[in-house]
């Protein structure tokens, strides 16, 4: 089972299937283990492009991570440089067929199209929200890095990486709930209200001379 939950934490490994996502709501803290790819807008293009025409996909892309990121290159001794996410919109025109073509989970930053808020509920698939402005954080969770396809794409190449307790916040689920909707809910919620809080009973005595 690709999911445990334990303590308090939910720990996920790929591949994923549509029972396994189905456990998973928006605004649960989840720490990824295991095997995840790496791809943004040049990756995606081509992997859209060959599905066109009928071509297999360089990875076998059911049940699978991919991760919207372009890591700096390596410093001395170190797997990979800084890792930080990439702003997910970029993708939004891409990620329906993605998600046709199996990938399961993804994880970038920042909010998603209503589009692919829908393609997330077809296909069975989550969207995650990785920590913006952590890319040197995040890397010390990549054990290793191998270029599995598109190596002339240099950073936008496609990665396959090792990860061991990479964290990630579950943003979007397969059952609608969008964590950045429902916080922006709550704030024109409370700028209808302003600072205005019932009186209460124990008020009401207050005011009228009560102990």
């Amino acid at each position: 089972m690709p999911i445990e939950r334990r303590d308090g934490e939910i720990r996920l490994s790929a591949p994923l299937t549509e029972d396994d996502v189905a456990e998973l709501r928006a605004g649960e803290h989840v720490l990824f283990d295991g095997t995840m790819y790496t791809a943004r807008d040049a990756a995606h293009k081509r992997i859209i492009a060959a599905a066109e025409k009928g071509e297999a996909p360089p990875i076998d892309l059911q049940g699978q991570i991919i991760y919207y990121v372009g890591p700096t290159p390596a410093r001395p001794g170190r797997v990979i440089g800084s890792a930080g996410p990439t702003t997910a919109m970029r993708m939004d025109p891409f990620t329906p067929k993605m998600l046709e073509l199996g990938v399961k989970m993804i994880i970038g930053k920042g909010g998603r199209g209503p589009i692919v808020r829908q393609a997330l509920q077809d296909h069975k698939a989550v969207y995650c929200l990785a920590v913006g402005g952590a890319g040197a954080l995040l890397s010390k969770t990549i054990r290793s890095l191998e270029v599995i396809a598109y190596e002339d794409l240099g950073t936008e190449s496609i990665k396959r990486l090792e990860v061991d307790g990479f964290p990630a916040i579950v943003c979007c689920d397969m059952h609608g709930g969008d964590l950045l909707q429902q916080g922006k809910d709550q704030w024109r919620q409370r700028e209808k209200l302003g600072s205005y809080q019932p009186i209460g009973p124990a008020s009401t005595d207050k005011r009228n001379g009560g102990g």
